[in-house]
């Protein structure tokens, strides 16, 4: 127990993988470079008062953002896991709200419940219980939906409700369990970071040469340029440090490289799609207004819910997470 709790509060090596220290370093020169790259565009008059203003308001959301979401990913494994809870927390709420599903409180607070239980496992170590909650939740959940006797739109709760489930607690709560792994800093800096980076770079690319629009009915301002452009620069980026991250390992091999890096480009641009498809679905544009010029948590995270499982699985055939860790630290014997 107590190498546990020394291991989930440890703060050593916050920058010691050379990887992590990169990622910082990209993200800082960025918010330093992008006003300044901002201001030579207003001056040669190459972006329009319009998009100026947008790149401003999300450039502000993002000093926000970024000591939030780096912070606590580099401090400890505690911190991690706590905030990728509120994170998913946040997410779903905005979710419940945007769906109505709050309305139906049983169903929503056995939702709640399920990301909470997701993180202890997560903290506790358990690979097996936490790859259990998604269907034993979906279980709960169409079981309980049959106590009020109300058959009309039965299937509709039941589905949104498992569907924030899997997305926003299950998706997003594999990151959580990434930092189990004593190589978990770098990890997710690179997730984290070539996911946004994704989503930014399709942003560039649509506006720089993106014609034709790919997903006109789900994601109008989405276009195929902007697509082809994150995912070809994205793959290569995000490849190249996975290789230094996994270095010696099964994972270091040219093929399974190339997969992760897929993985994060084509996911990130996907869990976008899924959102915006979500989103027209209930006829709204965000789910939320709490971050100026992204719109709400959920909007600014949702590249996230289709990574992260599909890279933790990948990761974890080939390299595993947190073997080294004692399993069951908190329910073992």
């Amino acid at each position: 127990m107590s190498e546990a709790v020394d291991y989930l509060f440890s703060t050593r090596g916050a920058l010691s993988h050379p990887v992590t220290k990169l990622t910082v370093g990209i993200v800082v020169g960025a918010l330093i470079l992008a006003p300044v790259c901002t201001f030579i565009l207003t001056r040669l008059r190459s972006i329009s008062d319009h998009t100026r203003k947008d790149v401003w308001r999300r450039y502000y959301t993002w000093l926000a953002l970024v000591p939030l979401i780096m912070g606590p990913v580099l401090l400890c494994p505690a911190t991690a896991m706590a905030a990728i809870c509120i994170a998913s927390l946040l997410c779903y709420r905005e979710y419940a709200r945007a769906t109505g599903l709050f309305r139906f409180h049983v169903l929503s607070g056995i939702v709640g419940t399920a990301i909470i239980i997701v993180t202890f496992m997560c903290v506790d170590n358990w690979l097996r219980f936490f790859l259990a909650l998604s269907p034993l939740t979906i279980t709960v959940i169409a079981a309980v939906s049959v106590f009020p006797d109300e058959p009309k739109g039965y299937i509709q709760r039941v589905s949104v409700a498992s569907v924030g489930f899997l997305l926003l607690g299950s998706g997003l709560g594999h990151l959580g369990y990434m930092a189990n792994d004593p190589n978990y800093r770098p990890i997710l800096c690179v997730l984290i970071l070539c996911t946004q980076l994704s989503d930014i770079f399709a942003y560039i690319c649509g506006k720089s040469f993106g014609r034709r629009k790919l997903f006109p009915n789900t994601s109008p301002n989405k276009t195929l340029g902007g697509h082809w452009g994150a995912l070809l620069i994205t793959t290569p980026l995000t490849a190249y440090l996975a290789h230094l991250v996994f270095e010696g390992t099964k994972m270091d091999q040219i093929h399974w490289l190339i997969m992760f890096g897929l993985i994060v480009a084509a996911g990130g641009q996907l869990g976008d799609l899924v959102l915006g498809s979500i989103k027209r679905d209930i006829g709204i544009k965000d789910m939320a207004a709490t971050l100026p010029g992204h719109g709400g948590f959920l909007d600014r995270f949702n590249s996230l819910m289709l990574v992260a499982p599909a890279a933790f699985h990948l990761v974890n055939i080939l390299v595993g997470f947190g073997a080294g860790r004692a399993a069951r630290v908190l329910t073992g014997s």
